[in-house]
Formats: C-alpha cells, structure tokens, sequence
C-alpha cells in the first residue's frame, strides 16, 4: 500500500508536469501561414495599391489605390461591396498618400495644390436575419473640403497623417512641396453638445522651410509633438513639433552604418519606436529618449534579423509591437519588437512585394505583389512577444533609458508594452523564503536540540505540541495580522524591533554566564530539563530593555527618526517589506522544522548518548559530536522541507510585501512571488493569451524549481545517512 502510495504520488506530479508545460508550450511555437488564397481586387481602377486593410472579421479587404480611390470587396467570393472616390479640390490631382498608426486606420491623400484630405475606413456592423453584415463605409473625420497644408499651394510629394491618441485632440498632416519645403497642418474639431456633431475643423498650418536633404517618407507620432523623416543619404532627422511656432529640427543620425539608403519606416503601436528597413536588407528600432536636461534623442535600441533584398514594405501589428517586413525578394518576415523574436521568414513569392496587411486580430495576413497580385494567408501569431531572452534577460522597453528586468504585465494604455520578465518575480520568491529561513531556522533547530535532548519530559511533553499545533493556524490569518498590524508596529518602531531581535540572544547568553556563576547549592534546587523555565524572565526584562532605550537609541545614532535615516543613505523604506515577511513566515515555517528536527533528535540512539557519556563527554559535547551528526540527515530534510514551504507560501506574501516586483534584497524594500503573483493575475486574465501561459509558465517555474531544490535535498539527505549510519 505505501509503494502504490508513493507510485500514485509519482504519478500525479508527472501529470501536473505535463498540464502545466501544455499550457506553456503555445508559446515555444513559431507562426505559420496556411491556406494561401489568391485575391482578386475587384473594382474599376488598376492604379498601384498604397495600402491594404483587413477589418476584424476576416470577411473584408480594402485597397487604397494611387488615384485616390478605395476599394471595398469580399474576402470569400472577390464580390465588390463599395468603391468610392476620395474628394479633393476641383482640378487637383493625387500626388501624395500615407497611412497613420494602424489602429486607428486613418490615411491621408494629398494633392497638388498643396491641400490634404483625411478619411477613415469603418465598418457597420448589423445582423439582418440573424446573420452578420458589414457595411463599408469612408469617414472623413474633419470634413470632406480639402485640409490646407502649405498655404503657398505647392504640390505634396511626400505625406504623413496621425490622429491624437491618449488624451490628445487633434490630428496632425505634414507633407514636403515640390520645392523641397517641409509643412505641417494642425486640424482640430470642436465637440458638439452633449455628444452631437462635431464642429467644423480648425487648421492652422506652419512651414518649417527648405530643408538640406531630400526627405523620402515621413511619419508623426500619436501624441503629434515629434514629426519622423528619413533622406535620400540614409538619415534620420527629428523635429520637435510639440510647440508647433517653435518647430525645429531637434535631431539628426544615420539609420545604418556605411552608405545604406532607408526604404521602409512605419511607427509601432504606440508610436514611441519606429521600425527602419534598409536597402541592404537591414531592420532597426529606433526611439526617442529623454536626456537629463528634457531634451530627447534619436536612439537605436536593436537590430532585427535581416532580409537579402531591399525592404519594400513595412506594416505594424494593430494592437502589439509586432510588426511584418517584406522584400523585393518576395520574402516575408514576422517579428516582435519587445522579444527581439523573427517568428516567420518565408518565401511566398517570386516578385517584390510592395504592400502587407495584417487583421486587427492577427487571425490574417494579406500581400500584394509588385505584378498586382494579391494573396491571402491564414495566419497563426499569438505569442510572439514571449521568448527565452525576454522572459530572463534584461530588455530595453519603449521610454527606458537602459536594458532592465521588469514584470508589468497590464496597464490603462491601450497601447502598452507588456514587461514579462520572470526574473523580479523569481528574485522576490527566493527573497521571501530566504529572510524567512534566517528568522525560523536557528530558532526551530535550536528548539529542536533542546526539547529532544535537554528538555525535561513532562515539559516536552507540553511544548512540543504546542508548537506543532501552531501549524494549524492558517496562513492567511498569519498575513493579515502582518499586513495590517505588524508592518504599521516595525515602521513605527523600527529600533525597538532590531534591538529585540539582536538583544534577545545576547540576553540569553549573559544569562548563561550568570548560570555558571551561581552557586551549586541553587543550581541543585532546579531540576535537570526545567532550566527553560528560567529564561523566561530574561525574555521579559530584554523586551523592556528594548521599549525603554529604543528612543533613546534613535535620538543617539539615528537623528530621532531611523526611517529618514534609511532615506537619506539611500535605503528604500517600504512599510511592506522583506522584514515583515521574514518573522511572518518565519512563524508558518517554524512549526514544520521544528517537528521534523525534533523527531530526528529524539529518535537518536540511546546507546550512542549513553557510550558518549559514558567515556566521560559532556552533554554538550555528547550533542555537538555524537547526536547532531547522527541526527543530520532529518535536520537537513527539515530545513529544505521549510524552505519548500516557504517558497511556495502565497497568502503571507500577498498581504505582507505590498507586491512590488523589484529586483533586489533589500530587506526594507517588498517583493513580489512566484505563487503570489499566480493568485492575483490569474483570475483577471483571458484564457488561451500571453500573459495567461506566462502565469502558468511561472507555476511550471515553481515546481520545477521545488523539484529540483527536493532533488538534491534528498541526494544529500541519503549521502549524509550513508556517512553517519555506521554510528
């Protein structure tokens, strides 16, 4: 019975092992395109397509085309649902175009007397007969009369257009004239009365002048203060907009090192970071940081496995920092920004590819071709953002001044970058269970030995379950008098606690020495295994020690407050904190050393004591040489038993560390856990996504880490059992 016991046992930790890595293995998994599908745009033009759309569902496509017009057709049958004409100035041509942040699916076409119309691809959504229909349609979100961009009337040869995002208002159009003059518009709206139609839009244009290079594409970000453009010389230049009177080039670099022309830009989500593809192949991030004196500048923040051929196209995930490049090669690549991860490189056709298109939902991949075809992929890329590196390494994220482990896995931002570094939360595991091992184990041990060996029987037989019985006491009871209780007491009375826990040994060894020196005919009065008893009032007299001088003490050494003390030789002081969780645990962790230690101790042998005795050893010596060696081996597995328990402890770190998952041990700083982190995230993610698998990843972390951690306790364990068993 206890072999099938133990074989169960087995059995179901190698399931739980296998549920666990199932859970985690989508991640491992690279993306893959299936079903390729040859698309026919339908539709009365053959001008060069400038960008694609793929709305949500899956069940419609749509095709910006050079002479400003868009079309809307069925994915499935090729069946043309709307083509519709862009409005511009009577006798204007189209001369320019340029899409914005993908998300927000705003796009832009300007014409040669110098004006810009802006224009939205949307899609009603209605269910007649209980089917779903959509219903394409094109907004024109600041009017359908042509936005003025350059006052002087010149053509628009290249374009840009954002729309404010996080609390902007607005938009944003820059173009670069004939005449090599960069421009800018600001287009504004008023709201309407509770919530009617908007007013008409407010343009305000600005002219930035001639510049000295020929701009090639040029791109503004969604809070429309930093305005991107790339040269004909392979330069980067960045203007300042945020104060659009005060305009000025604020910064300049070189994209690639040799003479490398830049082909391709587009702005990750968000638009804090730009994705530069070369004319030699080569991809790069580049950012905006922002220096000391609040200042910014151009940064590059890494490099991206290259193509072969020059870069023809570049297109942003909707809602992550993923982002798909193209080659003149007919090579498509699918990478992640934050995981430096290439999760796709595929031939998938003989011809340049001049435009891509992703889903909103990355369900869907669609390409154009420079010979006017088009193809449609079933797309599967739902975790490319996880990688081996960016889960333990260090990562630079977007606004970061350098590399760094962060755990941050939600945010208000719709568009955030997720940090899912396992190494905070790994670091505040370890961190817990180790000040918690300092605290319980000498006291446990030390309790052990005594209440085994020296401890009279009648008291023994009072003590030890009453410290066994203290494992009962649940944890979360444990937590919530730490959170609430005992971290207020430390942080208000920081030296009373630190001269408690030095000040309570030292009293019990100045007892001692006072035991020694007492005369035998007192001694002899208290019987053998009672001495315990005596300590009693040293505890009490040493606490009140500590209460009466702790003031005292911070006046003395601590300028009367030992927190600012902390603070201002820069030690972080939380109220939450490693200290706190140490004695909380500490108590949980106790009982469970305590029972196994003393077990060990008392099960020594008679004989061995006796002998020892016998040829004239002290007891202490009898202790330190015979009983603790014998006893080592269930000593050893008492302590990684605690130590288990304290790395997989949950409800006492979730009340008690204020979990902030930093990565350090500072004592006075808190942590966040493996297992505490599970408890809280779990329940608020969505089932089957990244930040789901990379919970379950951190409780295959765990138990891998527990498995192993048991491993060698128990190699150990039997190596010090094979030593000692000849005693």
């Amino acid at each position: 019975m206890i072999g099938a016991g133990g074989g169960a046992v087995v059995i179901a930790l190698g399931l739980i092992f296998v549920y666990l890595f199932s859970e985690v293995a989508p991640i491992l998994r690279s993306a893959s395109i299936d079903n390729p599908q040859t698309v026919s745009a339908p539709g009365d033009t053959e001008a060069e397509s400038q960008t694609l759309m793929l709305e949500r569902y899956g069940d419609l496509g749509a095709r910006f085309t050079r002479d400003g017009t868009v079309v809307f057709w069925r994915l499935a049958d090729n069946k043309l649902r709307e083509q519709i004409k862009v409005s511009g100035a009577e006798g204007a041509s189209v001369t320019a175009f340029r899409s914005g942040e993908p998300r927000t699916r705003t796009h832009a076409y300007g014409f040669s007397d110098g004006t810009a119309v802006v224009v939205e691809d949307d899609y009603e959504l209605t269910f007649p007969n209980d089917e779903r229909v959509l219903i394409p349609e094109l907004k024109y979100p600041y009017g359908e009369e042509p936005l003025t961009v350059d006052p002087e009337g010149k053509a628009l040869q290249r374009l840009a257009v954002q729309k404010g995002s996080g609390g902007t208002e607005g938009a944003v159009v820059a173009g670069l004239t004939v005449d090599n003059r960069l421009v800018f518009a600001r287009v504004k709206t008023s709201r309407g009365f509770l919530g009617g139609p908007a007013g008409a839009a407010e343009v305000t244009s600005y002219d930035l002048g001639p510049v000295p290079q020929f701009i090639t594409q040029i791109m503004v970000s969604t809070n429309l203060s930093d305005l991107i453009a790339s040269t004909d010389d392979g330069r980067l230049l960045y203007f300042n907009i945020d104060r659009p009177e005060q305009a000025q080039l604020a910064g300049e670099v070189r994209a690639f090192e040799g003479d490398v022309a830049i082909e391709r830009m587009a702005f990750l989500n968000g638009s804090q970071s730009w994705i530069v593809g070369g004319s030699n192949g080569a991809l790069a991030q580049w950012t905006l940081t922002r220096e000391a004196d609040n200042t910014f500048r151009l940064r590059h923040m890494r490099d991206f496995d290259a193509h072969d051929a020059p870069v023809t196209a570049i297109t942003a995930d909707h809602g992550r920092r993923g982002f798909a490049t193209a080659d003149a090669d007919g090579v498509l690549q699918l990478h992640y920004a934050t995981s430096s991860r290439t999760t796709l490189r595929e031939k998938v056709s003989d011809d340049a590819i001049v435009a891509v298109a992703l889903s909103p939902v990355d369900d869907q991949l669609l390409f154009e071709t420079s010979a006017g075809e088009l193809t449609l992929y079933e797309l599967w890329n739902e975790h490319p953002d996880l990688s081996i590196g960016a889960l333990w390494s260090k990562v630079l994220y977007e606004g970061r001044q350098e590399p760094e482990y962060v755990w941050q896995a939600s945010s208000g931002s719709n568009t955030f970058e997720p940090k899912l570094s396992m190494v905070p939360l790994t670091i505040g595991t370890l961190k817990a269970a180790l000040f918690a091992m300092l605290f319980a184990t000498p006291i446990a041990i030390a309790a052990a030995i005594y209440t085994a060996y020296f401890m009279h029987p009648r008291m023994r037989g009072a003590v030890k379950p009453t410290i066994e019985l203290m494992e009962a006491l649940p944890t979360v009871i444990l937590g919530f008098l730490a959170g609430l209780w005992l971290a207020p007491f430390v942080e208000a009375n920081i030296p009373m606690v630190f001269m408690v826990l030095f000040g309570l040994p030292l009293g019990f060894l100045l007892a001692a020495l006072l035991w020694r020196q007492m005369p035998r005919a007192v001694l002899r009065r208290i019987p053998d295994g009672w001495e315990a008893l005596m300590l009693v009032p040293v505890v009490f007299l040493t606490g009140w020690v500590a209460v009466t001088l702790s003031p005292w003490v911070e006046l003395w050494f601590f300028g009367g407050d030992m927190r600012q003390w902390f603070t201002n030789i820069g030690v972080t002081y939380d109220q939450r904190n490693a200290l706190v969780v140490g004695i909380a645990m500490g108590f949980a962790v106790i009982p469970t050393i305590f029972s196994i230690a003393e077990d060990a101790v008392f099960t020594v042998p008679k004989h061995l004591t006796q002998g020892s005795l016998a040829l004239g050893a002290s007891r202490w010596q009898t202790v330190t040489r015979v009983v603790l060696l014998t006893a080592s081996p269930g000593i050893f597995s008492a302590v990684m038993i605690g130590f288990g328990r304290a790395v997989g402890e949950t409800m006492i770190v979730l009340m008690a560390t204020g979990n902030s998952p930093v990565v350090n041990f500072n004592i006075f700083e808190g942590m966040r856990t493996l297992s505490a982190n599970i408890a809280v995230e779990l329940p608020e993610t969505a089932v089957g996504s990244t930040h789901f698998r990379v919970l379950f990843f951190a409780a295959l972390v765990l138990l891998v880490f527990t498995f192993v951690v048991n491993t060698i306790s128990e190699i150990v364990r039997q190596r010090l059992r094979e030593r000692y068993s000849s005693l």
